[in-house]
């Protein structure tokens, strides 16, 4: 806004794009988009080249050292860092300062995501008991925080702003399972002297902090070197993002009352040097306010504000175009949802069904047990609804399905059932909500007319 004022550009193209960037139903449409355009390039004629490029490998060689992984891979365990990373910031943010700060408040969330994650799981389990890809049960269990409050978008004002929150909160604590579950069950052997070694480099990036290192540009080496012992270590190279995430400040360096105080005296000194024609001491002044502006926002809400929107327009869709390209036949339709391999039908039924029941039940037994409370004007069918959008697995679910499994057709059946899951749960949930609010809105009326 502050730019427009002088620029064509910024007022003709980079406001409009920063508005869209920052609607909340604009990154599922992205999103979505690419997971179409994965879909339609896998089942073309063009399909030989879809596999053929996210299967080529890229090297990065440095003296000795050799990494060297697929396209794919890279996306996989090097891109999603940085997807990660925002979610451990995200994750921080909301413990310390948001919804899940204060027990009274996250109680219900915390409940209901507890029921979101273990009802979908057992599902599963179930279809699955004793076979091969029983392995897969965390899949269901992740919600797609992009989509569901995207899909929670377009319902406008007809939903309560609580009802934003509560999926907004529910969905932190259910990234923070999904992130236990893959650090705990999907990653490989324990490699003890890299672990050491990433424990000497989060020692170094605190003994940073302790010292008043703030420019990030000193903590990007000491991150890289991070994220390639993690790699290392066995535990999945994301879980990286997610430690480095917490590490980072959710506290500015200085207070708004300390930047009031010190802005009005560096103000009045800048007036008077402009007065008595001294640049030079203006230009230094304004210097030192430009400094204490960037100081009064902590480091992670600044890279929350910098890094969410390449999160969301780049990094997703990128993953998306390199896992959601699932080759969709008839035949291998009925041998997912009807073969042998129950595979789909456990991620279905756990994402369909085991997603709304476990929220809402899980919820309910906390309100009646006098653990947790409604707030505002949401209602259990609300609460229903947002049980189904929290089966919007998506993102998470693709990712743990491929890490779930080594043989890639019963992975791609599993991304079978993530898909088409999402997609009936993200309808149902949508239509929900859109018949409920319809049903507020006449009994409000109808009340008002009495």
């Amino acid at each position: 806004m502050v730019r427009t004022s002088g620029s064509y550009s910024a007022r003709r193209f980079l406001l409009p794009v920063q508005k869209f960037v920052h609607t909340e139903v604009s990154g599922g449409i992205v999103l979505l988009a690419a997971a179409v355009a994965a879909l339609v390039w896998a089942n073309s004629p063009w399909a030989d080249s879809y596999e053929a490029l996210w299967s080529t490998v890229a090297s990065l060689r440095i003296g000795s050292f050799l990494l060297a992984h697929s396209l794919r891979e890279w996306v996989n365990d090097a891109l999603m860092v940085l997807f990660f990373f925002v979610v451990g910031l995200e994750l921080k943010r909301e413990l310390l300062r948001g919804e899940l700060s204060d027990w009274q408040r996250a109680s219900l969330p915390v409940a209901a995501a507890l029921g979101g994650m273990i009802v979908p799981a057992s599902l599963y389990i179930i279809f699955n008991y004793s076979q091969p890809t029983e392995h897969g049960w965390g899949i269901p269990m992740a919600t797609d925080i992009a989509f569901a409050l995207g899909v929670l978008a377009m319902l406008g004002h007809r939903i309560p702003s609580s009802l934003r929150v509560f999926l907004l909160a529910l969905a932190t604590v259910d990234d923070v399972g999904a992130i236990l579950v893959i650090a705990v069950f999907y990653s490989g052997r324990l490699m003890a002297v890299a672990l050491v070694f990433g424990l000497v480099l989060i020692t170094m990036i605190v003994v940073m902090q302790r010292l008043g290192v703030r420019n990030l540009l000193y903590y990007v080496p000491v991150a890289a070197l991070f994220w390639l012992a993690v790699l290392a270590s066995g535990v999945h190279a994301t879980i990286a993002g997610v430690i480095l995430g917490f590490l980072t400040p959710i506290r500015p360096y200085v207070t708004k009352e300390a930047f009031s105080q010190s802005g009005v005296r560096l103000t009045s000194e800048v007036q008077q040097a402009v007065a008595v024609g001294d640049g030079d001491q203006a230009e230094g002044l304004l210097g030192q306010i430009e400094e204490l502006t960037a100081a009064t926002e902590a480091p992670a809400d600044r890279l929350i504000r910098l890094l969410h929107p390449w999160s969301s327009f780049l990094v997703l869709p990128i993953f998306a175009l390199a896992n959601a390209g699932v080759v969709l036949t008839t035949e291998t339709l009925q041998h997912a949802l009807a073969g042998p391999v129950s595979v789909s039908r456990g991620i279905l039924v756990g994402l369909v069904i085991g997603k709304p029941l476990g929220i809402a039940s899980f919820a309910f037994f906390a309100v009646r047990l006098r653990l947790a409370r409604l707030v505002g004007n949401v209602r259990w069918a609300h609460l229903l609804g947002v049980g189904f959008l929290g089966g919007i697995g998506f993102t998470v679910s693709l990712f743990i399905s491929d890490l779930a499994f080594a043989d890639p057709a019963v992975a791609d059946r599993a991304k079978m059932g993530v898909l088409i899951g999402s997609l009936v749960a993200g309808i149902a949930g949508y239509l929900i909500l859109r018949v409920v609010s319809a049903r507020v809105a006449r009994s409000r009326i109808a009340r008002q007319g009495i």
